[in-house]
């Protein structure tokens, strides 16, 4: 209690840190980790017990992180929304210029760790999970591959995505007046392709196509997994409050 007491000291006195990337590492840190991790558990036990999804086994080293992700995950979504929404600033007219710099550089920060889950998600376990079902015939819709990808990481960077839309929401000014499009299209796009994993298992139930990307029942992955380059307008959003803070003569120093 006594360090939060000190950090919101210090911010209101205007002397922490503008630029503070320990967040920022730290969180990459456990997420790259983490899913290291969860790359050797695949590697070890996709084989041995993940292959018959009838076997005792499976349920065991499978379906029990199935039953336990998802819960997990929508505590954390919902808890981390509820707490940013309860000590959000109320009052931004006191809001110090150093302070609302400080805040858009963490912001920058969040968008730096989704980046990363993005890439494990839509691209490392995704990418992957073609790979295993051009291999392995499947005989049920949760395989392995799929608990890891469509039920940990993609709710996992929709989790990392919560958190940063409702840190600009209830921290910066620019983004409390109202909501930005560019930052709704980068939280809400990808985490519907969660919804369209439904699409897709019923395909997969109903044709028995060839584990192809370009194949029409994959086109919903991409429609929305590209909806996260809507970040670049979230940044140039983030720039223009930079340059708003910093003035004419700082924006002139920084590019001479």
């Amino acid at each position: 209690m006594s360090s939060t007491t000190d950090t919101a000291a210090r911010a209101a006195a205007g002397t922490e840190a503008v630029v503070d990337l320990k967040g920022m590492w730290i969180g990459l840190a456990v997420l790259n980790g983490f899913y290291l991790v969860v790359r050797i558990y695949e590697q070890v036990f996709g084989w041995r017990a993940g292959l018959d999804s009838f076997a005792p086994e499976f349920q065991t080293y499978w379906m029990s992180i199935l039953w336990t992700e998802i819960p997990l995950e929508l505590i954390s979504g919902i808890g981390l929304a509820g707490f940013l929404w309860k000590t959000r600033t109320r009052d931004f007219s006191n809001l110090a210029p150093r302070e609302e710099m400080r805040r858009l550089v963490v912001e920058v920060q969040w968008l730096v760790v989704y980046a990363a889950a993005i890439y494990w998600g839509a691209s490392f376990f995704t990418e992957q999970d073609g790979t295993w079902h051009m291999t392995v015939i499947r005989d049920t819709d949760f395989t392995p591959s799929h608990i890891i990808e469509f039920y940990m990481s993609y709710p996992i960077y929709s989790v990392i995505a919560v958190g940063g839309f409702f840190y600009a929401k209830t921290r910066l000014p620019y983004f409390s007046k109202g909501y930005s499009v560019a930052y709704l299209i980068v939280a809400i796009g990808p985490f519907m392709i969660i919804p369209n994993v439904g699409l897709n298992e019923w395909g997969h139930t109903f044709w028995f196509m060839e584990e192809l990307f370009v194949a029409p029942l994959h086109w919903g992955f991409v429609f929305f997994g590209w909806m996260a380059l809507g970040v670049f307008g979230v940044v140039l959003q983030l720039l223009m409050n930079i340059q708003r803070l910093i003035g004419k003569e700082g924006v002139a120093l920084l590019t001479e």
